[in-house]
């Protein structure tokens, strides 16, 4: 067959490829395997239509047929490049592209696709390298900028030594030095080259080609290049010459850029102690700057708010050096931008940091704030009186935060309350109204997920929870496909100052916080949901253990809900933490702990068989691995500021699990099989599965079982915080019946979760013969006694949260509701807005109680046996 024939059998697979009907697109390799079988095009589709129909052991088999060739035709490595993204094997792909390169070194194409896939995979050393050579040989001069930035990236990464980062800068700065044009003649290498002496602290060339006309000309037009000379100026003490440029851009050409109001207030008086100029010379410069900024506002009035806010921003510093000879100033300041921009809604944000009053001066704020209008007609005054409130709320003091008063309050304006306290239907309800975006769901999940699983509803088949956090991970799958191609494009347009932002963004969402603890939690519900099995728990160990040793990020947004309560006391985020305490790194550390090793001692696969069975690259090793300890040694490692987010349940929780994991190591380590066989069996399915044997894995001719020399190890009782544990929650019950339904959901659920993992941690020992075999039976009968104590807890907890439900959920509990919140009756919030509302609390309440109530039924019906 022709090649022309040969592709036009291949287009209808592409077709089904792109139309996602990856099945036809198997059916028809199949069809053309027959006739063709080394054709190494239709094996790579084939292998991606398997992976994105989650074949993936079938998938590896032909993926390693097709790397084994070392192809070279763009076509296969288009294809294999998707397949073994879709697998993980990264490292694999920059091999792959190496090894055709070498083949065609003056295929400049497939140079480029080396060195992208070095910047995929991080290897900046690598691609530095690439790029270098591609220069001396294509002398195409974006090529030797690549490998300027390349050099700078390694620089920058975390695991390169800091001894070794100047060099890389030197090495960077010598490599543009060698340009045979000049940076400035490309906004983004000027800034590449200004980013590197600022580095290096060459200030003397920075300064001349920041100077010079062409270098003015660029930080005139190019953002990123003035931040840049901005920082550099700073960086050198300059800030006299920077105000004066500044100011000059403010008066004479009108710039209202922020920025250059803050460089003249520098300029004038630092926001830190101590000053460093006379008095006098300050009180002169204090003095300019006011006359500056008095003409700005003068002139500007209401159509810009730079002149008024730099204003209150020098009274501010003013009052920190001393220098402030006017007691009423800063007062006088707010209320004359509050009659200027009160209808903005920015104001209050705007005047926050400058409400710093002595006890006349916020009399007089208070006064003037509360003769504003309350009636309005229009949105400017509905807006002036909003601001009004906020600022008089603000301004309370801590004796003046009374229930007594906080309801008079209300009468006059409705605020925010506590109504969605386990609520948790309607709390997601409020969330999905948000429509956050997809990277939000990074820094604003936590407002729904943080402790979901205390809510979670999976025992008894429901998926909302479940769900949502599925749904909240997209965005860190999308930043595992598409960060990279972002960061590709920028090389390919030399876009060199978005490149390190890029690659910020992609560390920040690889290694984020918010991402594992929703993790944590979906295994939390996971767990309650299905049931307990070895494939449960191989399939996450693995996972967590990857969790474990990252450098977690914390991007999680705080502010983005507007905190309007008073300056005295906590803001927004510390009154609606869930028990009062966050979830942190230290919570996910303490909890990723006691699963892992649960996990670990559930499952047969220790490092040298997940070695084997690994099919995607292994993260980056971080500082962690450096410090000399192993994976156990790490997990091992506890103190008492390790407990400092949890609650006092989940500290009990916590206690539990590791007395419980320490007294079973010795039983799991003897009973275990041995690596090979694991590794036997593993090869048996896959063959049964693919029809190929595992690769790289050698069946023992063992008949399963390992001839043990030592004798096993003793069996001793359970500890004692073992044994008392449940007994300890049962004790907790009727206190935790008398506080808040989430309390006592709380309570529920970790009771719930510590009898899941026994079972899990004991799962190994369900076997009759594995007990026989490893001569533990004497395990049996104290299993059998710590289940059966746990399951009648179980009794007593479902009992009582049904029992709450009807409670929570009753008309009596509604009309006292109703009653309690009468006193906040307005015409906005009348009486059916009262009982519409009480009426889905109640709701809610109840169906969340009764809801894990009978989960928990439904746990202990399922592991009496």
């Amino acid at each position: 067959m022709s090649a022309a024939a040969l592709d036009r059998q291949i287009k209808p697979i592409y077709d089904a490829l792109d139309t996602g009907s990856n099945k036809s697109a198997i059916v028809a390799c199949n069809k053309l395997l027959k006739k063709h079988p080394k054709n190494e095009l239709v094996k790579s589709l084939k292998a991606l239509a398997l992976i994105r129909s989650q074949k993936v052991e079938e998938s590896l088999v032909l993926c390693d047929e097709v790397l084994e060739t070392k192809p070279t035709d763009d076509a296969v490595l288009t294809a294999m490049m998707h397949v073994l993204r879709g697998l993980g094997r990264h490292n694999d792909l920059v091999t792959m592209f190496e090894d055709a390169f070498k083949k065609q070194p003056t295929n400049e194409e497939l140079g480029q696709q080396t060195f992208f896939a070095n910047v995929r995979a991080n290897h900046w050393k690598s691609a530095h390298q690439i790029a270098t050579r591609m220069y001396k040989q294509f002398q195409e001069e974006r090529y030797l900028y690549w490998s300027v930035i390349s050099a700078v990236l390694q620089a920058k990464d975390a695991n390169t030594p800091p001894t070794m980062r100047p060099i890389l800068y030197k090495l960077a700065h010598r490599l543009i030095a060698s340009s045979p044009t000049p940076s400035y003649v490309n906004a983004e290498r000027f800034h590449l080259h200004l980013s590197i002496l600022r580095e290096l602290e060459l200030w003397e060339e920075a300064d001349k080609l920041i100077e010079s006309d062409v270098g003015k000309s660029i930080c005139s037009t190019s953002l990123a290049c003035d931040e840049i000379r901005r920082a550099i100026m700073i960086q050198q003490g300059r800030y006299q010459q920077e105000a004066k440029r500044a100011e000059q851009l403010i008066t004479e050409k009108k710039d209202r850029n922020w920025l250059e109001f803050l460089a003249v207030l520098d300029g004038t008086l630092p926001d830190t102690t101590p000053l460093i100029i006379g008095e006098a010379d300050a009180r002169e410069k204090v003095n300019h700057a006011q006359e500056i900024f008095s003409k700005i506002a003068e002139e500007d009035s209401t159509k810009d708010r730079s002149g008024l806010l730099a204003l209150l921003d020098l009274e501010k510093r003013a009052r920190l050096h001393g220098l402030s000879q006017e007691p009423t100033r800063m007062v006088s300041l707010l209320k004359q931008y509050f009659e200027k921009f009160g209808d903005k809604a920015c104001c209050f944000e705007d005047l926050k940091p400058f409400v710093i009053l002595d006890a006349e001066s916020l009399s007089i704020l208070r006064t003037f704030l509360e003769a504003i209008p309350t009636a309005f007609t229009t949105i400017s005054e509905l807006r002036r009186l909003i601001n009004s409130f906020k600022l008089i709320r603000y301004t309370l003091s801590e004796s003046e935060i009374t229930a007594e008063k906080e309801l008079i309050r209300v009468a006059a304006y409705a605020r925010y309350t506590d109504y969605l306290a386990s609520a948790p239907a309607l709390a997601l309800e409020h969330y999905r109204a948000m429509h956050i975006k997809q990277v939000q769901n990074d820094t604003l999940s936590h407002l729904i997920l943080s402790r979901a699983s205390t809510f979670s509803l999976g025992s008894i088949g429901d998926l909302t929870l479940l769900t949502e956090c599925l749904e909240s991970t997209q965005i860190y799958l999308s930043n595992t496909q598409e960060t990279g191609d972002f960061i590709a494009r920028a090389f390919q347009s030399e876009k060199y100052s978005q490149i390190p932002e890029f690659i910020v963004f992609e560390e920040r969402l690889d290694n984020s916080l918010q991402r594992d603890t929703v993790k944590l939690e979906h295994i939390r519900m996971r767990i309650a949901h299905e049931p307990v099995t070895n494939d449960l728990i191989d399939m996450e160990l693995i996972e967590l253990k990857f969790i474990f040793d990252r450098e977690h990020s914390d991007n999680r947004d705080f502010d983005i809900l507007p905190n309007y309560q008073p300056k005295a006391s906590k803001d927004l985020n510390e009154q609606t933490l869930l028990f009062g305490k966050p979830e942190g790194s230290k919570w996910l550390s303490c909890f990723l702990k006691v699963y892992i090793r649960g996990f670990q001692q559930a499952s047969d696969i220790d490092d040298t068989v997940e070695e084997k069975l690994l099919i995607g690259d292994r993260p980056k090793k971080t500082a962690k691995y450096e410090n000399g300890l192993t994976l156990k040694e790490r997990l091992m490692q506890r103190g008492p500021e390790d407990f400092a987010d949890l609650t006092e349940d989940e500290a009990k929780f916590i206690e539990y699990m590791n007395a419980l994991i320490d007294w079973l190591e010795p039983y799991h380590n003897y009973a275990r099989p041995p690596p090979d066989v694991v590794l036997a069996e593993a090869a048996k399915q896959t063959e049964l599965k693919t029809g190929h044997p595992l690769k790289g894995v050698e069946v023992p001719t063992t008949n399963g079982h390992h001839k043990k020399d030592e004798e096993p190890p003793t069996i001793m009782d359970a500890p004692e915080v073992v044994v008392k544990y449940f007994d300890g929650v049962k004790e907790r019950l009727p206190e935790a019946m008398k506080s808040s339904p989430s309390e006592l959901l709380h309570v529920a659920t970790l009771a719930q979760e510590a009898f899941l993992l026994l079972v899990a941690v004991t799962l190994r020992f369900k076997s009759p013969s594995v007990v026989k075999i490893n001569k533990l039976s004497g395990l049996v009968p104290i299993f059998k006694t710590l289940r059966t104590n746990a399951l009648s807890v179980l009794q007593s907890i479902s009992a009582e949260l049904v029992l709450r439900g009807k409670a929570d959920g009753s008309s009596d509990t509604r009309n006292a509701l109703i009653s309690n919140c009468s006193p906040i009756l307005t015409p906005q919030i009348d009486h059916d807005f009262l009982f519409i509302n009480a009426k889905k609390i109640g709701d809610s309440r109840r169906k969340v109680l009764d809801g894990i109530g009978n989960g928990i039924t439904r746990i202990r019906a399922a592991y009496s046996a």
